[in-house]
């Protein structure tokens, strides 16, 4: 048998060292080696997303909450001047002066000079009349008394109305200033709303660029995405959307809380597109500044970022699993090689051992064998003798008695021969029914001889009929013959060796061998069946116990010892009684 079918053989037949043991390790080692260092990237890629996500999240609202707080500061801005150039007229001007129509253009074109947003200026006697007027539209004569913002004006001092659409079609909104303290008149001034395009691009909406006097007022900028607006309280657009569309539509904004600082809400509209929106309310107005930007182009650098990180993810499992798989692979695969090769040697010392038992068997064999031979010889001889000397003709039933002698003591070298060369054969594993009584008196019989010579007595200390296994015959002859022989070398002269065989347990069957020899120390006891450990001097391996010990593990059988200095040592060896093979 060549090297490679004995690996081959090994490798089918021995347990520890099967394929699919291998492939089971295998696949557990990749599994968990996997687990271990994927897992940590999983949660390290998650919690560094989650980090960047909220990093993003923060520069990209912050921007937002500025251009919201810059417009509302604009916006106060804007109306504070506006209010002063009010306040100032009405502090500055008599009454009797306001009401003269002449004097009041000549006012209305002083402030186009400066703020060419205003569209036209009047007065408003203590009853809400328009008493007197200056600009484009006919609104002498008008009645503001149920306007809440001429009330408010009453009782504050000053006040500014929502945009709103006269009767000829003009947009605009009122700045009122009460003319005194103790006169309830007021001066108004209509402004365009279009002076609020500076929150957007203006150009969306058709919007002219209103010359040298506007350079600046673009300096908030806007994102191409994002939409800004202005609104009242009741959420009625006062400047054009891009979503909601223009000038007094109702926006589809979800109720703002009152907020005089820069503040963020997200919500859905209704084609389910979420939104982020940052809004501040103007103080002494109606008004409220609004961003609104869609989430998905606010996180667009997130989503790159996510998929950047989802690719590097991705690409580092595939590298790990791949280093895994193949290392594992490698690993694996080195240690069964190795596995392999323990088990060739490992068999070979069995072989070696029973190699070494039958030298020590030798002399008994020989001894025994030298009988039936003399048998032969002389019965030939006689034979000879009658067929050669005598003159008369041997009898026919002289002839067979000598012939029958001839061939039984033939058979019985044959046998004798059969049963060593039988132990002596490496042969295959094969799994068989074996009767224990039977092999174990086929084990004595090599050691017949040197039991008679010596006087030890072996003695069969069990009754009825003796149990079978199903197990591997040259195997457990080994066993035996190694446990047997050690109590051999136990034993004295004219010692005694006893044998036992004992059903055990429903589906196991104990043999035990004891013997009344020197018997083996405690300290000991612990260390006999490691290889190459062996208490006699001067002879012995050492590795008859532990090969024992490893072939009783492979039948899936147990092996123990106990011991008593002087007394003698018990060696119990447990066995599956096991099913034959279909």
């Amino acid at each position: 048998m060549t090297e490679e079918a004995t690996k081959s053989n090994d490798a089918r037949d021995d347990v520890p060292i099967a394929h699919r043991r291998y492939r089971k390790v295998l696949i557990t080692t990749v599994l968990l080696t996997s687990v271990v260092a994927v897992v940590p990237l999983v949660i390290m890629t998650g919690i560094n997303f989650n980090q960047y996500r909220s990093a993003f999240n923060f520069e990209v609202t912050r921007p937002m909450l500025r251009f919201v707080a810059l417009g509302q500061q604009s916006m106060s801005t804007f109306l504070e001047q506006r209010r002063s150039i009010l306040e100032t007229t009405a502090r500055e001007t008599a009454l009797d002066d306001l009401k003269n129509p002449e004097f009041l253009r000549g006012i209305l074109d002083d402030v186009r000079t400066a703020f060419p947003d205003v569209i036209d200026l009047g007065l408003i006697d203590d009853r809400g009349i328009q008493v007197a007027h200056a600009g484009s539209r006919d609104v002498l004569g008008r009645d503001y008394a149920q306007f809440a913002w001429f009330r408010e004006a009453g009782i504050n001092g000053s006040s500014v109305s929502d945009v709103m659409l006269d009767e000829s079609g003009v947009l605009h909104f009122d700045i009122v200033v009460r003319y005194s303290a103790t006169n309830t008149s007021a001066l108004r001034i209509a402004i365009d709303p279009d002076a609020f395009h500076w929150l957007g691009n203006f150009e969306t909406f058709g919007y002219r660029d209103q010359g040298s006097e506007c350079q600046g007022c673009h300096s908030l900028g806007v994102q191409a995405s994002s939409d800004a607006f202005i609104i009242n309280r009741n959420r009625v657009l006062q400047t054009p959307s891009v979503h909601f569309g223009q000038t007094l539509n109702l926006s589809l904004l979800p109720p703002l809380a009152a907020r005089t600082e820069a503040s963020l809400l997200e919500f859905d509209d209704d084609t389910g597109e979420a939104l982020i929106v940052s809004y501040a309310d103007v103080a002494d107005s109606p008004f409220t500044v609004v961003l609104l930007s869609p989430r998905n182009a606010l996180q667009a650098g997130s989503l790159s970022l996510r998929r950047d990180l989802l690719i590097f993810m991705a690409v580092s499992i595939v590298l790990i699993v791949t280093v895994v798989v193949g290392g594992s692979t490698y690993v694996v695969n080195r240690a069964r090689e190795a596995d392999l090769k323990r088990a060739l040697y490992y068999h070979e010392l069995e072989y070696s051992n029973k190699m070494a038992a039958l030298g020590r068997l030798s002399a008994g064999v020989a001894h025994e064998i030298n009988n039936p031979i003399a048998i032969i010889n002389q019965k030939a001889g006689l034979l000879r003798d009658l067929m050669t000397l005598s003159t008369e003709r041997p009898s026919r039933e002289k002839i067979l008695s000598l012939t029958d002698s001839i061939l039984s003591s033939a058979r019985r070298c044959g046998r004798i021969t059969h049963n060593l060369l039988g132990f002596a054969k490496h042969m295959d594993v094969k799994q068989e029914v074996i009767n224990l009584d039977r092999l174990l008196r086929e084990v004595l019989g090599f050691l017949g001889k040197e039991a008679s010579y010596r006087q030890v007595e072996v003695v069969f200390n069990y009754t009825g009929d003796s149990p079978s296994v199903v197990s591997d015959k040259g195997q457990l002859q080994q066993v035996f013959l190694n446990i047997i022989n050690n109590a051999f070398a136990a034993v004295d002269d004219g010692g005694r060796i006893e044998i036992g065989i004992e059903q055990v347990e429903g589906h196991s069957v104990a043999v035990s061998i004891t013997d009344d020899g020197a018997g083996i120390p405690e300290e000991n006891l612990a260390h006999i069946f490691d290889p190459f450990f062996t208490t006699k001097e001067g002879s012995g391996t050492g590795l008859g116990l532990s090969i024992t010990y490893g072939i009783v593990k492979k039948l899936g059988g147990r092996i123990d010892v106990s011991s008593e200095v002087g007394k003698g040592t018990r060696f119990t060896i447990t066995l599956p009684v096991g099913e034959p093979n279909a």
